[in-house]
């Protein structure tokens, strides 16, 4: 008999005072990603709703192309595209109230422009300039997170403390696939469902983290099953659906503000350009994926259906581009300035009190610019 079948036949039963806290039924998402355009439930949503959120899904499709362009000009040192992932973005900006809070990833610049952050701001961090580029408490956006999944933790954390101190806030915390591999993303979850804080994780299911495509990260059903594991719900959405991802996220977010606790949604969704300009998708994927991808674009599906049912007409798609064109004009003549740098600014904000070390440093490199100065006024 080996170890295992020997660890097998004693399987003692757990005490009698032992029972599941939790029925995972409830818990568990539905099979199939939940959709709403092309199905019956679309004849409940609201016009008014889909004519704004396609709208924005075209304003940010041309930001996502001119933000990549300017890499090529130089003007930007990265950018990670969303390119296809639109409606995930505008859905989780446009279904907070002005009081919640957003949790970005490096890849939810979008997102960022959505809930009003100005589109340069948005971008400096990626820039190369200093600092995060917007005040979060402003539009209550935390920074673009860079590290994987280190976000989550303090959604749940500001989560926490708003309803420790009674404040009717809820904070939703954006992640991609490759971040649920993270520790941070574990963490997050646990503590989310033991204190049943009112946080929305929003997990972006593009199909790869990095080159590293899904199947290689998780042997799980869906990353919505996850959420049994820490005892909150889990749905799973058509990430392409801009009206089903809306829903759903207001659904979760509702339920946190109503004391329900946290869910996890997996919107899937898929990454039409590579992983970043400094990316070769080509030598992990081919055009056949991609372009199977494309036939179900969030854009082109929520167009159509609008036009279909009457809600949108040529002239309202001429507008929408004509809007987003202005936009990606504004944004060309703006990112072609370059920023006033101050180097004094690298001991801004560090500390609320700069240590000794610091202000050593700090009068040091003052004295250096004060010296090159003066040496230029002499020549």
């Amino acid at each position: 008999m080996t170890v295992m079948e020997q660890r097998g036949a004693y399987r003692p039963s757990p005490p009698p005072a032992w029972q599941p806290r939790t029925d995972p039924a409830p818990l568990l998402p539905d099979a199939e990603p939940y959709r709403v355009l092309g199905t019956e439930a679309v004849a409940k949503a609201d016009p008014e709703l889909l004519r704004r959120l396609y709208a924005q899904l075209v304003l940010g499709r041309r930001y996502n192309i001119q933000a990549t362009a300017l890499t090529k000009q130089g003007r930007l040192a990265v950018y990670p595209s969303s390119t296809g992932q639109e409606a995930c973005e505008v859905a989780a900006a446009l279904c907070l109230q002005e009081r919640d809070w957003l949790f970005p990833s490096y890849r939810d610049t979008l997102a960022v422009v959505a809930r009003g952050v100005d589109p340069v701001e948005a971008l400096t961090l990626l820039r190369g300039d200093w600092h995060t580029g917007y005040d979060p408490h402003e539009h209550r956006v935390a920074p673009l997170s860079t590290p994987l999944a280190t976000q989550l933790p303090h959604a749940v954390g500001l989560a926490h403390a708003a309803r420790l101190k009674g404040d009717d806030v809820v904070a939703l915390a954006m992640v991609g696939d490759g971040g649920t591999s993270e520790g941070d993303f574990h963490e997050a979850l646990n503590f989310a469902a033991v204190w049943q804080a009112p946080v929305v994780f929003l997990v972006q299911n593009n199909g790869f983290a990095i080159s590293v495509p899904l199947a290689k990260q998780t042997a799980a059903p869906s990353l919505a099953h996850k959420a049994v594991g820490y005892g909150m719900p889990g749905r799973l959405v058509d990430g392409n659906d801009a009206a089903a991802v809306h829903e759903v996220l207001s659904d979760a977010v509702r339920h946190a503000r109503e004391g329900g606790g946290p869910t996890l949604v997996e919107a899937v969704t898929y990454r039409i350009d590579a992983h970043t300009n400094a990316d070769d998708a080509t030598r992990y994927r081919g055009d056949a994926e991609i372009e199977a991808w494309r036939a179900h674009d969030p854009v082109q599906i929520l167009e159509r259906d609008l036009t279909e049912r009457g809600l949108l007409d040529e002239g309202g798609i001429a507008t929408a581009r004509e809007d987003a064109e202005a936009m990606a004009a504004r944004l060309r003549e703006r990112m072609n300035q370059d920023a006033p740098l101050d180097p004094m600014d690298l001991f801004a904000h560090v500390y609320a009190e700069p240590t000794p070390q610091l202000r050593e440093q700090q009068a040091q490199l003052r004295a250096e610019l004060q010296a090159e100065a003066e040496e230029g006024v002499a020549r």
